[in-house]
């Protein structure tokens, strides 16, 4: 009988079930596709972030120290120490090694072209490595991909460079021509335009930058950009402290944060010093949350409509079954066998609507991966069981409400017809 009153209920009631069928389902499907970007977006927004430059920054170990005696700063002057180049391959051997887009050295020399003096910085522009079994290119070409250049970009083993635009303008300066640097013929290739210092000077590859100091394989810094995951509150602690819990030590260099994979860049680049740029890496982190909070926002709009939609519907439907409902209690159906039939016709709603809704929040998932991020977001099976457990919250909560009223029916006002 408990099965043929729903039954009939479904039967009869088309309209009623189906608006609230399809109110679950659009809710659902919305959830479906925020949960399921929101899961798989990290990866993905940190690669888009990755096209505006390096999040960390190596420098020689000995220029982050500071010797003070009487008040009086005891560093050398100079240009201080400098990193080995045939060091900067190790860093495709770190614990993190997939996690690193690319990485870029950078020399810098004073140098005169036309009577004035200008910057040129040695730096790799897509350059070839190979460590292990493992080949792999690296430069600027890929940590400053927002770089534009006007002609060609530069070989790494040649005597070609790129001129900023602001210099090319100064020094009246255009694609072909000839610099005399260090008594050496630099062929300009190209015209780089970066919105930064670098409008300002000459990008050389890194050997001719060596050449002119006269340091065969030196580096001053090494720019890295590399995959990480925001901040909290095991990132921010000092590693030193967690080393005598080796579980936590683990959790913590295991984890793609910009901090351990900054102490692994000192631990393939021996006497170095490895840091985030504080400004890029905090702006990654807040970006990411402020989007995953703009999609639980979305997610939660969606289901509270979803909730009103099936409450409006479970209201009416109800209604126009109250003579039914007295019926029953005419008969001696208690309040609990009252409620059980239209918790039941509420959980067969969500469990179909809620399947729906999942099917369809699949292909928006994937529609906002292909328009978004130009990929296939990765719908994790776990999040089925979650998205059918949401559609009997929002169907169980849209109609409570209808079905306590049911349960205070008269029968004998409502079989009256005074209900």
């Amino acid at each position: 009988m408990f099965i043929r009153v729903v039954y009939e209920s479904f039967r009869r009631q088309r309209r009623r079930k189906l608006l609230a069928g399809v109110a679950i389902a659009l809710g659902v499907s919305v959830a479906t596709a925020m949960i399921a970007v929101a899961t798989d977006i990290g990866d993905k927004i940190n690669r888009e972030l990755r096209t505006y430059g390096a999040n960390l920054v190596v420098t020689p170990d000995a220029d982050t120290l500071d010797v003070e005696i009487g008040g009086v700063n005891l560093k050398p002057a100079g240009d201080g120490a400098f990193l080995k180049e045939a060091d900067l391959p190790n860093i495709k051997g770190m614990f993190w090694r997939h996690n690193i887009v690319g990485f870029a050295p950078m020399l810098p020399v004073n140098v005169t072209v036309d009577g004035k003096q200008v910057a040129l910085v040695g730096t790799y522009f897509n350059k070839d490595f190979k460590y292990g079994n493992d080949a792999y290119q690296t430069g600027v070409q890929t940590v400053y991909p927002y770089w534009k250049v006007n002609g060609a970009w530069p070989k790494d083993a040649s005597n070609e460079v790129l001129i900023g635009e602001k210099l090319a303008a100064e020094t009246n300066r255009k694609t072909g021509d000839t610099l005399v640097v260090g008594g050496r013929e630099l062929r300009v290739t190209g015209i780089l335009s970066s919105g930064g210092a670098e409008d300002l000077q000459i990008i050389a590859p890194l050997a001719v930058a060596q050449q002119i100091l006269g340091r065969a394989g030196a580096v001053k810094r090494v720019y890295v950009s590399a995959l990480t995951k925001p901040e909290d509150e095991l990132a921010r602690r000092n590693p030193d402290s967690m080393k005598s819990n080796p579980e936590l030590w683990d959790r913590w260099y295991c984890s793609p944060y910009v901090n351990s994979i900054a102490y692994q860049l000192q631990e393939a680049i021996p006497h170095s010093h490895a840091e985030q740029i504080r400004q890029v890496a905090q702006n990654e982190g807040t970006v990411l949350e402020k989007i995953r909070g703009l999609m639980l926002l979305v997610t939660l709009a969606a289901l509270l409509a979803s909730a009103l939609a099936v409450s409006a519907a479970m209201a009416t439907a109800i209604f126009e079954r109250r003579r039914e409902v007295g019926l029953m209690k005419a008969l001696g159906a208690g309040n609990l066998s009252v409620a059980s039939i239209f918790f039941a016709e509420a959980a067969l709603l969500a469990l179909i609507g809620g399947a729906i809704g999942y099917l369809a929040g699949n292909l928006m998932a994937q529609q906002i991966g292909q328009w978004v991020f130009q990929s296939r977001i990765a719908i994790q099976p776990v999040l089925f069981p979650i998205v059918i457990g949401l559609a009997m919250f929002v169907t169980f909560a849209g109609s409570a409400a209808s079905i306590r009223k049911a349960m205070r029916f008269d029968p004998v006002m409502v079989l009256r017809g005074d209900a």
